[in-house]
């Protein structure tokens, strides 16, 4: 089984960054974030493949975030530009043990334990 650890997460303004940080215990073909606003389901955010360098975004966030994974460390990363109050919510770090990204939750077999970010004024 692999871990997901999470990091990064805080308070910022509008039309600030962060960047989210997730160290996975081992490999993992695939890695992505998903987020969950309050009362809202969990979606998709961004994934990367472990192969091929392949990366996904949901339509809201892309040109805005970007994700990235090295390898070597087992580390996946989200820097997160021109946030909004809508970007508010726990992000979750997820693996999943396949080459192609996927956006269905249920896909995903192992899950971190989510960082909180908070885009307030």
């Amino acid at each position: 089984q692999v871990q997901l650890v999470e990091s990064g997460g805080g308070l910022v303004q509008p039309g600030g960054s962060l960047r989210l940080s997730c160290a996975a215990s081992g490999r993992a073909f695939t890695l992505a974030w998903f987020r969950q606003a309050p009362g809202n389901e969990r979606e998709f955010v961004a994934g990367a493949s472990g192969i091929g360098g392949t990366t996904l975004y949901a339509d809201s966030v892309k040109g805005r975030f970007t994700i990235s994974r090295d390898n070597a460390k087992n580390t996946v990363s989200l820097q997160m530009n021109s946030l909004n109050l809508e970007d508010t919510a726990v992000y979750y770090c997820a693996a999943r043990w396949a080459r192609t990204i996927s956006k269905i939750l249920s896909d995903y077999t192992n899950w971190g334990q989510g960082t909180q970010v908070t885009v307030s004024s």
